[in-house]
């Protein structure tokens, strides 16, 4: 490895369980009764370390909707004060860079182990489609204790 960042190695299913306890603890400081998307954390590859292929990050996508746009706007307003009172330090909080320019928060962890990219789409009444957040929570890159010990045998 040249000047990259050392890649810590981790259990997995340790990793997993803190995006998801994560994703869990968002969606408390949402407090609104709501349809949300059923998908659990999984693995995906880190793009930023394509030439080591055991190297990949946790990632939970999920999503809130069924729900009136002013209350997710609250919603929102919600985790711009709640997330820092946990810890977590809001890095974005402005328009993400689609074409729709749709409000955006974005927040490491106290631990900084994983990164939280929320989004708020607010969709016209009569669009016929369903406003909602849009989250997903990522952790850094590391190395599977399960991928190191294959290697060691």
């Amino acid at each position: 490895m040249s000047d990259e960042k050392k890649i810590e190695i981790r259990d997995e299913q340790v990793v997993k369980e803190n995006v998801e306890h994560a994703s869990s603890e968002i969606l408390d400081i949402i407090a609104t009764k709501g349809k949300v998307t059923q998908s659990g954390a999984f693995a995906a590859p880190c793009s930023s370390y394509a030439s080591e292929d055991k190297v990949h990050r946790m990632r939970h996508p999920w999503s809130i909707y069924g729900v009136p746009g002013e209350d997710l706007k609250k919603a929102m307003d919600r985790l711009r004060k709640e997330l820092p009172a946990k810890g977590w330090k809001i890095v974005k909080d402005g328009p993400d860079k689609s074409r729709a320019k749709l409000p955006q928060i974005v927040a490491n962890s106290p631990d900084g182990h994983m990164s939280a990219d929320l989004r708020l789409w607010i969709e016209p009444s009569e669009s016929g489609r369903s406003s909602m957040i849009e989250a997903t929570v990522v952790s850094d890159c590391f190395q599977s204790k399960s991928d190191t010990a294959a290697e060691a045998g």
